[in-house]
């Protein structure tokens, strides 16, 4: 069980990602490996990734809820995409708790480095508003490829996927931004649990630690969001500074583990 440091320090990781998620949307759950490592002080990898894991699963839930009740999900496409992705999740997962604890850091900076690129390119780039939606596709074949691909890569890492679930839906089906940002979360919930019961079953999820994350989370959260809709005028600029975050965080991540693998 944390002690009162830990437990505090669990709560303030916690308000940071539900606040950052609140704030600007998706991506904000790829802080929460950096923040269990170098905040809370887990000092094994492997562990911090199994415990992000199931965190970043319960909140989604909450998330997925929300959009469940406004009729946003396409739950078709999400099983087909979901069943599919797990296979890759239980791989990818496989894969990720053989690779060295440094070696799995140093690649997951490479992946926020990325996260970062693609928020900084959506503020630079906004996409102009369409009257008209084209008909969603519904052949089966590129739902079940994407899905086993980004449920490798969300097992591997450990992380909820959304930044590439996302656009992964969207070119598999051509379904509406919103729709694909909901039926995402479908998805972030069956990777993420696959991948901490994965984790759990090898002793490597922090199960006090996930409840102080949570509750940290919903309150985070609402703040974030709160604040979202003050200054809903600059979204775009919202993002560009968890942009520069992300960024900044990925470095220090890649700095750390490189010189504990010698490296530097």
């Amino acid at each position: 069980m944390p002690d009162v440091l830990h437990t505090l320090l669990g709560l303030c990781s916690g308000g940071i990602i539900g606040f950052t998620l609140g704030l600007v949307g998706g991506g904000g759950s790829i802080l929460a490996v950096p923040l269990l490592l170098y905040v809370v002080g887990i000092a094994d990898p492997h562990r911090a990734i199994g415990t992000s894991a199931l965190a970043v699963t319960i909140n989604a839930l909450f998330s997925l809820a929300s959009h469940a009740r406004s009729g946003h999900v396409a739950w078709k496409c999400a099983a087909l995409f979901a069943s599919a992705g797990i296979f890759g999740a239980l791989a990818g997962a496989a894969c990720g708790k053989v690779v060295n604890g440094q070696r799995l850091l140093f690649l997951f900076a490479f992946v926020m480095i990325a996260v970062g690129a693609l928020m900084m390119r959506g503020c630079r780039q906004p996409r102009p508003a369409q009257p008209q939606q084209a008909a969603m596709r519904t052949a089966p074949l590129p739902i079940v490829a994407y899905g086993v691909a980004t449920g490798f890569c969300s097992g591997f890492f450990g992380i909820g996927g959304g930044f590439l679930i996302v656009p992964a839906l969207l070119a598999a089906t051509g379904m509406p931004m919103l729709g694909a940002i909901a039926t995402s979360l479908v998805a972030v919930c069956a990777f993420g649990l696959t991948t901490s019961i994965s984790y759990a079953v090898a002793g490597m999820v922090d199960l006090p630690m996930v409840g102080i994350l949570v509750a940290g989370g919903v309150a985070g959260s609402a703040g974030g969001t709160l604040l979202a809709r003050r200054l809903g005028q600059h979204p775009q600029r919202l993002r560009m500074i968890f942009a520069c975050l992300v960024f900044l965080v990925a470095f220090y991540m890649m700095w750390r583990s490189a010189r504990a693998m010698g490296l530097a």
